[in-house]
């Protein structure tokens, strides 16, 4: 009887406390010990928690050694429990508190339709003994239990959840925030001045047509020469200021966790680039949260996605169907699962630089909390395989490494790029997220983080993307961003009182320039041309000596004005790059009047789908580095 005793399988608390006296003062060793894990394996991973700041058994999940499945599996096994590898999400009742199962899965209850409702765990390795001991103390608790994994809890819950959760994406910030909505595209007041002010216009032409078009040249012209001025000093501050200095990146001690999101829609011909892109991020892959935002009917990308299997840091997210089909409503839509103290944005054709993860957490570990989004330069890569790409190459150039650092001294707000913005979660979600009605929910959200008492700054570290090549995708994608930048100017300004109040008069002047004053001056640029021919027109014609005072000084404005934008975005763009990027971009500036006449027609496009289709989003193709790209 007492060989048969000694043989007997131990208890797992007693199996657990046969392995005490190797590991007396870590419970999370000695359970992983007990499971089977051999010491140097342990020592190892115990060093690299040390270093990280982590837990030993997040940093063996993510080493590739064992796969989550069998881990759990052998937890199960040891608590002699059931294990369910899969959770149906019909049986999960949808509540409001189990979206917190999305950033930490520990339990879920599953309503089973012909027996008891039964809990799923999550055991954490430093909490085995006590669950093991409360199993042998009470043993009827074993009948309610089976233990699951944090990606079989998250899959149900993203399922069970996702009806309310895409209702509540699409309305929250207009329910909530209905001033930060680009819902209703014309505020009752915005469309009552509109209205009137085009009247008024409309009367003034045919009552004294000469004065109002002289009254017009004189406005739009001093309008160009304000954002002329902007640019000229962010040209001046980059060529003589002092070079912004370079932080010294954290490499040793604990560090947080940061959620990494990208939003994608038909991207399978570039899903095992942008893996392998994200791989090289360096950053602890136990504190990495990346999540591949897709919609559920894009069956092409989530099965290029699986069939890569990306390591256990990485999280496919499906969105269910529902209009407006924007990347802002997919990334809100999945904010609420973010994990990471802080979080980045990137587009699917990006490759950031691998540490650009760790420059924007120096940032933020040195700043105060009013600094609550880091961007980060955008360089194209493709600019020798066209015009168009070698022009865009110059404008990213001027805008990331020239306009906004002058901006982000001065302290003023930034209209952010799309890709490589660095949040705080916490500021972002005080903001309300993405407007999921923006087409340009990148700029909307620095301004709104601006005016909220927030800041954002810029970092170095870049991020390399490639640019269009052909003029129809060209077209598109910037149409898009001009209804956006519109939606934008629409939404702030709908009580500019209030607005200037929030912001500051130099802020509020600077968002005029930027965002109003590029808006007009893309729209009415060919008008500028046609208006410096006139006076040019006019000047052959009058006598020799006999040339009107105020025609001459408006042909000089005119001339300073197109000709002294063009110079300046030369010189913005060109003062940033390397010798191999302006290389790429050879003879192609030539082509820069061209490209900003196709600018003020992707304006008037924007203008025109504003009113039909104001929420479209004017999708963008992308192949892969190498492919004849078009981004």
């Amino acid at each position: 009887m007492q060989d048969d005793a000694r043989q007997a399988p131990a208890s797992p608390a007693t199996a657990i406390a046969d392995h005490i006296h190797g590991h007396p003062a870590d419970p999370e060793l000695t359970a992983l010990a007990a499971l089977g894990f051999s010491k140097p394996l342990l020592s190892a991973l115990a060093d690299r928690a040390r270093q990280n700041g982590t837990r030993i058994e997040s940093e063996l999940l993510h080493s590739g050694l064992i796969d989550e499945t069998a881990y759990y599996g052998a937890m199960a096994r040891f608590l002699r429990l059931p294990f369910v590898e899969t959770i149906d999400a019909a049986l999960v009742a949808d509540t409001p508190m189990l979206d917190t199962q999305l950033q930490r899965p520990c339990q879920i209850r599953i309503v089973h339709r012909h027996r008891a409702p039964q809990v799923a765990v999550v055991p954490e390795a430093g909490r085995l003994a006590h669950l093991g001991a409360a199993l042998s103390a009470m043993p009827a608790l074993g009948r309610e239990l089976a233990i699951t994994t944090p990606s079989a809890i998250r899959r149900a819950v993203w399922k069970a959840g996702a009806g309310r959760r895409v209702r509540e994406t699409v309305t929250e910030l207009f329910d909530c925030f209905p001033a930060f909505s680009a819902r209703i595209v014309l505020a009752g007041n915005q469309g009552f001045y509109a209205g009137l002010g085009l009247a008024a216009l409309i009367s003034a032409f045919i009552v004294m047509p000469l004065t109002t078009l002289l009254f017009a040249h004189v406005l739009l012209s001093l309008v160009y020469l304000a954002s002329l001025i902007l640019r000229f000093t962010a040209f001046t501050r980059q060529q003589f200021g002092p070079p912004a200095p370079r932080l010294v990146l954290p490499r040793d001690g604990p560090l947080p966790r940061y959620t990494v999101m990208v939003a994608l829609y038909r991207e399978a011909a570039v899903a095992e680039q942008l893996i392998a892109s994200l791989a090289r991020l360096d950053w602890p892959h136990p504190l990495l949260d990346i999540k591949l935002v897709c919609e559920a009917d894009d069956e092409e990308t989530l099965a290029a996605l699986k069939a890569l299997c990306p390591g256990p840091h990485f999280e496919i997210v499906e969105v269910p169907p529902s209009n407006p089909r924007t990347k802002p409503k997919a990334l809100t839509y999945a904010l609420g699962a973010a994990r990471g103290e802080f979080l980045a944005i990137y587009d699917a054709e990006d490759r950031p630089h691998p540490q650009q993860l760790r420059e924007a957490y120096a940032r933020f570990r040195t700043s105060p909390a009013e600094l609550a989004c880091l961007q980060a330069p955008l360089i194209i890569t493709n600019a020798r395989e066209s015009w168009i790409s070698a022009l865009f190459s110059l404008e990213y150039s001027g805008l990331f490494r020239g306009l906004l650092p002058m901006l982000a001294r001065t302290r003023m707000p930034l209209p952010l790029g799309g890709t490589s913005n660095h949040f705080r979660t916490e500021a972002l979600r005080a903001a309300g997220g993405w407007d999921p009605f923006n087409v340009t929910e990148d700029a909307d959200i620095g301004l709104r983080l601006y005016r909220l008492g927030y800041r954002s700054d810029i970092i170095t570290r870049q991020t390399l993307e490639d640019a269009p090549t052909r003029m129809s995708v060209w077209m598109g994608q910037r149409s898009r961003w001009f209804k956006g930048w519109l939606q934008t100017w629409l939404v702030l300004m709908r009580n500019p009182h209030r607005l200037a109040r929030e912001m500051g008069l130099p802020a509020f002047g600077i968002f005029q320039l930027m965002i109003g004053g590029m808006l007009i001056s893309s729209l009415l640029h060919p008008l500028i041309i046609v208006f410096m021919g006139i006076g040019l027109h006019s000047m052959l014609q009058a006598p020799a000596g006999h040339i009107p005072a105020g025609t001459f000084s408006l042909f000089v404005i005119d001339s300073v004005n197109i000709l002294g934008s063009y110079l300046i975005f030369l010189g913005l763009g060109m003062g940033s790059m390397i010798h191999y990027e302006k290389r790429l971009i050879g003879w192609r500036w030539i082509g820069v009047p061209l490209y900003w006449l196709m600018t003020s027609a992707a304006a008037w496009r924007a203008v025109l789908e504003l009113h039909s289709r104001p929420f479209f989003w004017n999708k963008t193709p992308h192949k892969p580095v190498g492919r004849n790209n078009e981004t």
